[in-house]
């Protein structure tokens, strides 16, 4: 069982307390119905699954019921740390840096094209 720290409550907590909630940091469209059916689809659905560290959004549903990020190795399922929602990403190590999924929504616009 993981165990996983809450950053609003201060504590680690099983595993069971929490629920993933996707890939954190991802820029939403301002004026989504604007965007055109492709760009939709690259924002909402198209993901990378990189092998190594990658930045989460997890709530904490049976405690505070709060949103946070987590950084967590999808090849161990260790989490290094955990940040409270809102925060800037953070700076992990040139590993986090090279696993890190691309997360804007530009630069999936771009790959739509």
């Amino acid at each position: 069982m993981l165990l996983i720290h809450c950053p609003y409550c201060q504590e680690e907590r099983s595993e069971l307390e929490f629920r993933g909630a996707g890939d954190a940091h991802i820029a939403r469209p301002a004026d989504i119905a604007s965007i055109s059916d492709a760009e939709f689809e690259a924002y909402f659905f198209l993901r990378d699954n990189p092998k190594g560290l990658i930045f989460e959004r997890w709530r904490h549903i049976h405690g505070c019921g709060r949103f946070f990020n987590a950084v967590r190795d999808t090849v161990s399922d260790k989490f290094l740390m955990t940040y409270k929602a809102g925060e800037p990403k953070p700076v992990v190590g040139d590993a986090a840096e090279k696993h890190a999924p691309v997360e804007t929504y530009e630069a999936l616009e771009g790959e739509a094209q």
